[in-house]
Formats: C-alpha cells, sequence, structure tokens
C-alpha cells in the first residue's frame, strides 16, 4: 500500500472508538506537499484525535494512516519513531518543559535523535530561535515568556528536526489578534520558503481562511466536506453553514 502520486499523508478509514462512543467512523483525505489543510468541526468532534493518530501516538482500530508511502499503524517501533523524525507537532498548550531554557527545550529532539555534535545543535537551535523571531529570549525559561512567545517557542521545537509534516492543534487559541496573526505569518512563511506541509486544527476562522489552502469539516466521525477555502463560504451542508454563520455575517458586513 502507498500513498497516491503526489501525496504525502493519506487517511484510509480511520476508525476508533473510546469505550462505547464512536470518534472516527471512516475518516478519509489526502494531503499534498506544501499544503496547508485546516480541519474544522465541533469541539469534541476528534480534530486532536486525529492528530495524535497521525504522530502515532494513537493506533486507529482499523483503517491506514500513510505517511511518505508507509502505513504507520504497521511500523516497528524503531521505524515509527524514524517517521516521527520528519514530523513536528505544536500542542496547544506549547507543552514546554517549564524547567528548561527556550534554547534547552529546542535543543531537547536533536540531542535525542541525532548525531549531531554539540555546536551543530548549538547552531541549529540558534537557527529556529531566528526564524520564530525569538532570537533574544534563549535564556528564558517558559513561565518568563508571553502566550505567543510560548507557542512560537513550541514551533521551534517542532522545527528543530526540519520536517517534511507539522501538526498544529489549536495555535491561536488563547492568543490576541497581534499574536495570533504572527502565528498564523509563520504557517504560511513554513510552506512558501521552508516547503513545509501543515495539517491545522482551529475553532479561529480568522485564522483558519488565512492560512488555509484547503479545509475539511469533521462531523460525526466523517470528513464531511472536504474543499477549497471559497467552497466553504458558499457551502449547502446545514451544520458547515450554521458553523461558519457568524464568520460569513462579519464578512459581509465588512465588504
Amino acid at each position: 500500500m502507498s500513498t497516491a502520486p503526489g501525496n504525502l499523508v493519506e487517511l484510509r478509514g480511520v476508525k476508533l472508538k473510546f469505550g462505547d462512543k464512536v470518534i472516527l467512523d471512516g475518516v478519509d483525505f489526502s494531503v499534498a506537499p506544501q499544503e496547508v489543510l485546516v480541519i474544522l468541526g465541533l469541539s469534541g468532534g476528534g480534530k486532536s484525535t486525529l492528530l495524535n493518530i497521525l504522530m502515532g501516538l494513537l493506533k486507529p482500530e482499523a483503517g491506514a494512516v500513510l505517511f511518505k508511502g508507509e502505513d504507520i499503524t504497521t511500523l516497528p517501533r524503531p521505524k515509527l519513531n524514524q517517521a516521527r523524525t520528519h514530523m513536528g507537532m505544536v500542542y496547544q498548550t506549547a507543552a514546554l518543559l517549564s524547567s528548561m531554557t527556550v534554547r534547552e527545550n529546542i535543543a531537547l529532539p536533536l540531542q535525542e535523535l541525532t548525531e549531531k555534535s554539540d555546536k551543530e545543535i548549538a547552531a541549529l537551535v540558534e537557527q529556529k530561535l531566528a526564524l520564530v523571531d525569538l532570537a533574544e529570549a534563549g535564556d528564558k525559561l517558559p513561565s518568563e515568556l508571553s502566550g505567543g512567545m510560548q507557542k512560537r517557542a513550541g514551533l521551534a521545537r517542532a522545527l528543530a528536526l526540519d520536517p517534511e509534516l507539522v501538526l498544529f492543534d489549536e495555535p491561536s487559541a488563547g492568543l490576541d489578534p497581534i499574536n495570533g496573526k504572527l502565528i498564523d505569518d509563520l504557517i504560511i512563511r513554513l510552506r512558501d520558503q521552508q516547503h513545509v506541509t501543515s495539517i491545522v486544527v482551529t475553532h479561529e476562522m480568522d485564522s483558519a481562511f488565512a492560512v488555509a489552502t484547503r479545509m475539511a469539516f469533521l462531523h460525526e466521525g466523517k470528513i464531511i466536506l472536504d474543499a477549497a477555502p471559497a467552497a466553504f463560504l458558499t457551502s449547502d451542508i446545514p451544520i458547515v453553514r450554521k458553523f461558519l454563520a457568524i464568520y460569513s455575517n462579519r464578512e459581509a458586513h465588512k465588504a
């Protein structure tokens, strides 16, 4: 089994239950290199669970999760860990280690998963700090950073191994509009300058439409709409129309 030509990621018929509750009921989607796929849906609908499945942190009960042509659900642990070095994850809470400086947090995956020298690691860390505009914050602890800076530090750590795929779980949640836009701009810059492919889970509609090349709507365990952003605004699917109504109305008032 392999991904279709041109796709970096494919999910085929992915199913998952927690007890008697069906979370995913046959999810299908694909992502081509340099796409930014934004996954939308109601709270508690399984969006973050999808990201954990893509990282190999959860194993679905059925279906295939293909990354670069390999089904990661069938890989032995060493090969799964190798596949993960080509992925990065940006968590909603940044998930930085509180006892380590920003610089040490970013260095950690390089120390644990590569054989690079201390000098090489130090150079890469400075590069990632500069990429997320935190060059002056490397010696700070996470508690000394604002929420927006913590998110950017988490992104720098996710980028430490130069992944081809980065997964974002609510990257703009809880941020003011200025810091939210900084995160959006970084996602776009990663796509255009670093050729990174991204999958973004968000409830922030301004952010979703700013970064997405495609959108997928997850509802009752299935992807019920997968289309370009413009098609979402004209969708006749009731739950999608309801979900986007406030955003659409606001945009109409701006026009």
